[in-house]
């Protein structure tokens, strides 16, 4: 059995092609290749995303709970695939079912965010997620992601 690869922000940096502020991942606890993903995302006040969502009471928006997940369902996709994202290499976030919310996530949070490959077909990758703060659950989901496929262009006539 081998030991679970644990990464660090510059590790993460990598193996996603986000960045501030659109990089909601801060550490990989630990990653099971093909397996399991298990990363933690900090939630300050300081997110530029706070001052509007809601300015009497900061709320982390839903969707971007959905993204920190998926950016962690990226990660174990590229590694357990063995890549290094470049120019010519990305996982797409492509669906999503069963969308659930549960608890409210606010500055002080720490989101840990997993996600558990469940299947691969044809490039398609099926996983579940959730997002824990605390023991408590506060987002699942379904997701699918997809190497990016580039069209080739025609030449013009």
């Amino acid at each position: 059995m081998t030991d679970a690869i644990k990464m660090d922000i510059n590790g993460i940096l990598k193996q996603l092609p986000h960045r501030y502020p659109f990089l909601l991942v801060d550490r990989v606890l630990e990653c099971h290749p093909g397996k399991t993903i298990r990363a933690i995302k900090n939630v300050t006040v300081n997110e530029p995303f706070f001052p509007g969502h809601f300015p009497h009471r900061p709320v982390m928006p839903g969707v971007l709970i959905l993204e920190a997940l998926a950016q962690a369902a990226g990660i174990l996709a590229f590694i357990t695939a063995d890549v290094i994202p470049d120019e010519s290499t990305r996982f797409f976030f492509v669906g999503i079912d069963k969308a659930r919310f549960r608890k409210p996530v606010e500055p002080g949070d720490q989101l840990i965010l997993t996600a558990r490959l469940e299947r691969a077909f044809k490039g398609i990758w099926q996983l579940s997620t959730i997002a824990y703060v605390g023991d408590d659950e506060v987002t699942s989901a379904e997701m699918m992601v997809a190497p990016e496929t580039t069209p080739t262009r025609q030449p013009s006539s």
